[in-house]
């Protein structure tokens, strides 16, 4: 099992960057699947990045291509998202999620498989 924390989020103007973190317990963190979601206010969650156990593969939803990053440190048991080119429209509470994978180079794409996740981060992103 593993718990997760994110920490990162805040307020900040359109066309600003931040950093999120979600640090992991447990054991064995380079053998999850690790992703962040988000959920806006009255809408569907989204899945906008993923990364294989072993950080070779990624994913990132078209929403959020080419401004968001996501990137691991298995040493540090730690995933990152880097946000930047912020959008009003990328306020959401954002989430990082876990699953344990078979093989290092497995990116999970379907929210819905995720095991674990942690409690949240808001990001507000104002006009």
């Amino acid at each position: 099992q593993v718990q997760l924390v994110e920490s990162g989020g805040g307020l900040v103007q359109a066309g600003d960057s931040l950093r999120l973190s979600c640090a992991a317990s447990g054991r064995a963190f380079s053998s999850y699947a690790m992703g962040w979601f988000r959920q806006a206010a009255g809408k569907e969650r989204e899945l906008v990045a993923a990364i294989s156990g072993s950080g070779s593969r990624t994913y990132s939803a078209d929403s959020v291509k080419g401004r968001f990053i996501i990137s691991r440190d298995n040493a540090k048991n730690t995933v990152y998202l880097q946000m930047n080119r912020l959008k009003p429209e990328d306020t959401a509470v954002y989430y990082c999620a876990a699953h344990p994978a078979i093989s290092g180079g497995v990116v999970i794409m379907n929210l819905n498989l995720y095991a674990y996740r942690g409690q949240g981060t808001q990001v507000t992103v104002s006009s």
